[in-house]
């Protein structure tokens, strides 16, 4: 299965787009807005793999689902920008249909349909902001970057050799 396979059910299934006998966006769509997405991230982010984005012709090169270049942040963090991007577009075109309407007994409020969506979209952009600040970081364990394995003075440091009340170094 290639990129648009596999990078597509994923977004619908971030969107809750998952009705196949009515899909509220065509796989040229989401495709696209995927493609959008690997371009807008290219400027933040260096991956393993060097990309090729070209969205008239509907392009991606290599292929990140494929055995040979897989690249599994590349893959999750573009699936999760997508779907902040669609669901953004989602909030705009909804707020326009958030109305209140009250005739005496009966009222009807569809503010609820852009609040859910605003709650959704922030938390799948925060995951987004947080997985692209994992990538960059290398997953690394706090504080690795700053004092590793052969940094000097670690050694003092996992021997229990520093006096924590003086600052000082035991005898």
């Amino acid at each position: 299965m290639s990129w648009q396979g596999q990078m597509t059910t994923v977004v619908r299934h971030m969107i809750n787009d998952l009705d196949s006998d009515s899909y509220t966006y065509t796989n040229t769509r989401l495709e696209k807005a995927i493609l959008v997405s690997v371009q807008l991230t290219l400027m933040n982010v260096d991956f393993v793999n060097t990309y090729l984005v070209n969205t008239e012709a509907c392009t991606l090169s290599p292929d990140p689902t494929e055995t040979a270049t897989l690249d599994n942040a590349f893959i999750a963090l573009i699936c999760l920008r997508t779907a902040c991007l669609i669901l953004g577009g989602e909030i705009r075109s909804e707020s326009g249909n958030a109305i209140s309407i009250k005739d005496g007994p009966s009222a009807i409020d569809l503010k609820g349909v852009t609040q859910t969506l605003t709650m959704l979209y922030k938390d799948l952009c925060q995951k987004y902001e947080t997985l692209l600040l994992e990538y960059r970081a290398g997953n690394s364990v706090a504080g690795v970057a700053i004092l590793g394995p052969y940094s000097p003075g670690s050694d003092a440091v996992s021997n229990n050799l520093i006096d924590h009340r003086s600052g000082g170094y035991l005898n």
